[in-house]
């Protein structure tokens, strides 16, 4: 049976980081990419990290019924949606997403097939993740940081960790070798 892992975590927390380095580790993973309706930042493109999107193309995805879950997070910025559209479960599949993306996936494939992996490490690392990334912004938006950093304590609270039984943490605060076998030792379960 193909399986769903899903990559989840508070903001700088190294998603990004371990899903490139796991997806070159192991080439026969499918990633899933995201699609949003936020503007592209600089230095990112199209189909590698998100699938950028009109809110017009969003609505004729959910009128055909391709959309499996969607968030609309109120930033600084304005309103900006993030969603998974529907795939064959042909192969394995990573992807960031949330906790709550995680659960409409567990209810559209089965929770036997999807796999949550919490990739946690201290507030203070990721802290400081966030400002300096923010930072190399050409206009750095430092409330839109507090504003998802004190959100991060909320969405992933122990309350809300402890609903999903098949979850799996990697440390994202060691080495990114020790993360690499964390993953490697998960994915070997059968």
């Amino acid at each position: 049976m193909s399986r769903v892992f899903c990559l989840v975590g508070k903001s700088c927390s190294g998603k990004d980081t371990l899903f490139s380095r796991i997806l070159e580790r192991h080439p026969q993973l499918v990633p899933v990419i995201p699609h949003t309706t936020r503007p592209m930042r600089p230095g990112e493109a199209d189909g590698q990290t998100y699938h950028f999107v009109s809110e017009a193309q969003l609505r004729q995805y959910e009128a055909q019924g391709q959309v499996i879950e969607k968030r609309v997070y109120h930033t600084t910025q304005g309103l900006w949606t993030y969603f998974t559209l529907r795939f064959s479960l042909d192969t394995d599949r990573l992807l960031i997403t949330t906790l709550q993306g995680a659960r409409a996936l567990m209810d559209c494939y089965g929770h036997q097939a999807v796999h949550i992996v919490y990739l946690h490490t201290d507030d203070r690392t990721r802290l400081l993740r966030y400002i300096d990334r923010e930072s190399r912004q050409e206009q750095p938006d430092y409330a839109e940081v507090c504003r998802r950093f004190l959100a991060d304590q909320s969405d992933f609270s122990e309350g809300r960790l402890a609903q999903f039984s098949n979850l799996h943490t990697i440390d994202t605060g060691a080495e990114i070798e020790e993360c690499l076998a964390q993953w490697d030792a998960l994915y070997r379960l059968k």
